[in-house]
C-alpha cells in the first residue's frame, strides 16, 4: 500500500488494466487535475469478479504495462489487493479505510462502469465509505441519469463545480465530471482492432 500522509486528499483507481490504455491514463488525468489530489492510487487488480479471466495477463505483466504508460510521480501503481487476497472492492475500501486514519480518499471510475455498478458485491457499502467520482466515458455520459446507483444516492449528489471538494466531503457523496473522452477500449486493444496510444 502506497505511503500517505494525514490530511492528504487521494484517488482510487482501481482495474483489471488488461491491458492498460491512453483512455485509463486520461481518467488519472482528470481525476488529478480536477479533484485536485496529492495522490492517486493506480491499482492493478488480480482480476475482476464479473469478467472472464481466460484472458486476462498475468498480474506482473500488466504491472508492468502500467508502468511504461504512466510518468506522473503523483500516480501510485500498486497491486497490494494481491498480497491480501482480495477480490471485491468493498474488502479494498474497508482496508484502506482502516490502515489510514486521516487521510481523504475518493473512489474514481469510469462512467462506463455505473450502468453495472449494483452488481458489484455490496455495492451500497462502496458508496458508503468513499465519496464517489465518475468520470466521463464515450457513450456512458448519460449512465449517471439511469443507472440504478444514480438513483438510489441521487440525494448525495454533488455539483461537478464543488468537485474539488469531494474528497473531503462525508460519504455517501459523488459527482460526474466532464472532460476529454478516449474511445480507447481494453476489450478492442486485445482483440487486435485498437492500438493503446490513439486519443480523442
Amino acid at each position: 500500500m502506497p505511503f500517505v500522509e494525514k490530511g492528504m486528499t487521494v484517488g482510487l483507481f482501481g482495474g483489471s488494466f488488461n491491458p492498460p490504455h491512453a483512455g485509463h491514463a486520461l481518467v488519472a488525468e482528470i481525476a488529478l487535475r480536477r479533484l485536485k489530489l496529492d495522490q492517486l492510487w493506480w491499482m492493478v487488480t488480480p482480476g475482476n469478479p464479473l469478467k472472464d479471466t481466460r484472458r486476462l495477463a498475468p498480474l506482473a505483466q500488466r504491472l508492468a504495462l502500467c508502468e511504461a504508460l504512466l510518468h506522473d510521480p503523483r500516480i501510485k501503481i500498486t497491486a497490494f489487493e494481491a498480497a491480501y487476497h482480495i477480490r471485491y472492492t468493498a474488502d479494498t475500501l474497508a482496508l484502506i479505510k482502516a490502515r489510514n486514519p486521516g487521510v481523504n480518499f475518493v473512489w474514481i471510475m469510469g462512467a462506463d462502469n455505473l450502468a453495472d455498478f449494483h452488481r458489484w458485491q455490496r455495492w451500497h457499502k462502496i458508496a458508503l465509505t468513499f465519496p464517489i467520482a465518475v468520470i466521463d466515458r464515450p457513450g456512458s455520459t448519460l449512465a449517471f441519469l439511469s443507472s440504478r446507483m444514480a438513483k438510489t444516492f441521487d440525494y448525495a449528489r454533488v455539483d461537478e463545480a464543488d468537485a474539488p471538494i469531494l474528497a473531503r466531503s462525508k460519504a455517501p457523496a459523488w459527482t460526474f465530471i466532464h472532460g476529454p473522452r478516449s474511445l480507447l477500449s481494453s476489450t478492442a486493444i486485445r482483440n487486435g482492432t485498437q492500438s493503446g496510444s490513439r486519443k480523442t
